[in-house]
């Protein structure tokens, strides 16, 4: 009797990421708010921080903090966010992480009024490992529409990145 020969399982894996913005006024009405748009996942990305934590090696990474630019997207070899806000210290947002479902990472951050020193016209964001201080290593970044951001207005933010 032939023994029956087994097809390799094949799942397709995907990674999309999306996020969204939202520029808040002290009394807490939204300015501005992005809609959820797309996202793109740097080749340091995939590497450090997808590849490197499957195989268990030292150098993987994890998404710690958040940065807000003035500049273009990212390219797909990118290491740091074009025109990123560093003109004080708190500009890099600490991250909180949870899931949703089996099959989706979430970010969320919050850059508080009154740590930018001026007013700026934002249109870039990144998922970064690093510090409040420290450039760290970028995940992921994408551009949406300019908005104008006060030094009296916070920005709500959050990051999904689903496999699918």
């Amino acid at each position: 009797m032939a023994k029956k020969r087994m097809r390799p399982v094949s799942s397709g894996v995907k990674v999309r990421g999306s996020f969204r913005l939202k520029i808040v006024n002290p009394d807490g009405v939204i300015a501005a708010d992005s809609g959820w748009k797309d996202n793109q996942i740097v080749d340091g990305g995939f590497q450090q921080f997808l590849q490197f934590a499957l195989i268990g090696s030292a150098g993987s990474k994890t998404a710690t903090h958040a940065a807000l630019g003035t500049g273009t997207v990212p390219g797909a070899s990118a290491t740091t966010l074009p025109g990123e806000i560093t003109d004080a210290a708190g500009c890099r947002c600490a991250l909180t992480t949870g899931t949703t479902g089996s099959k989706t990472v979430s970010f969320t951050f919050t850059l508080a009024s009154g740590i930018t020193t001026a007013a700026k016209t934002i249109q870039n964001v990144g998922l970064f490992n690093g510090s409040t201080t420290n450039a760290g290593t970028m995940f992921a970044g994408n551009t949406y529409a300019t908005s104008a951001l006060a030094t009296n207005q916070a920005v709500n933010g959050t990051y999904q990145i689903s496999f699918a």
